[in-house]
């Protein structure tokens, strides 16, 4: 067992219902680690010398959230493959060289999420996702990855060029286009995934009721404690398979966690736990 207590956080703005400080101590309690984990909110123009002063006080690592990953990721000397895909980073550390070092984990647990605790196979099955941010280029690389590239993803966005663009960058992947929103076809998914930040303000984007199958997933990667706008939607629509992204909110902070510590948790008691525990107002992990 170890006995340094190592100090980590999660830095974002807003912070204050981040359930990340809840999430890595049951990590460390479960494996026998001992840290301190805190959530910091930095100024919209303070990341670059919040990130400074954590690793020069003896922090080791750190977790970014929005607004913060792309300028994060712009910071870093040494990023992974999936960082560089994702174009963002949302786990830091600092290596043996004092330099700054940029993960994305946010892909690996939206697809640990989806294949582990939802058994959802992606191979050669029709996928649709909404939205075309900074989230959705952190899942793309994963989920073409693990298909081999043989699901179908179409990216519907209400602003039709960056989806556009998002497919042009990953085609040489597999099987990815987009359309604009007017020409969505009427045909059934096998997973939709809803991406935009819609929930936030109350609103459910587009779900027609073609796209839907007795078989259907819906995932929606804003969590909260009752049944987000997205999801609502889709129980009016019959959807059995209704998920927020809470467990990728978990499955993301265990890799970051095996990441600093070599050490893999077990997500489902944690999951569990964060469900009785969550009350807060839906947000994106």
């Amino acid at each position: 067992m170890n006995t340094q207590t190592d100090r980590y956080a999660v830095m974002g703005n807003p912070i204050e219902h981040s359930l990340s400080p809840m999430i890595h101590h049951a990590f460390a309690k479960q494996v026998q680690e001992l840290i301190h984990y805190e959530k910091i909110k930095v100024p919209l123009d303070g990341l670059a010398e919040a990130i400074s002063s954590f690793f020069a006080e003896g922090g080791k690592g750190l977790n970014i959230t929005v607004p913060f990953k792309q300028e994060a990721y712009n910071l870093c000397c040494h990023l992974t493959d999936r960082a560089q895909q994702a174009n963002a980073v949302n786990t830091l550390y600092w290596n043996e060289d004092q330099q700054l070092c940029g993960d994305n984990t946010d892909g690996t647990g939206l697809l640990r999420d989806l294949t582990q605790n939802l058994s959802q196979i992606l191979a050669e099955q029709r996928i649709l996702i909404l939205g075309a941010g900074g989230a959705v280029r952190g899942i793309l690389g994963p989920f073409l990855f693990n298909s081999q590239g043989s699901a179908e993803i179409l990216i519907l966005n209400r602003t039709y060029s960056k989806a556009a663009l998002l497919a042009e960058q990953f085609q040489h992947l597999g099987n990815i286009y987009a359309l604009p929103i007017d020409q969505a076809p009427k045909k059934a998914f096998d997973l939709i995934i809803n991406a935009t930040s819609s929930g936030l303000s109350g609103e459910a984007p587009l779900l027609l009721p073609e796209w839907i199958a007795p078989h259907t997933l819906c995932y929606d990667m804003v969590y909260g404690n009752q049944l987000t706008p997205f999801l609502q939607a889709a129980a009016q629509q019959g959807v059995q398979r209704k998920y927020d992204g809470l467990g990728m909110l978990v499955e993301q902070a265990a890799e970051a966690f095996c990441l600093w510590r070599n050490k893999q948790p077990k997500t489902a008691p944690v999951i569990r736990q964060m469900r009785q525990h969550n009350s807060q107002s839906p947000q994106l992990s």
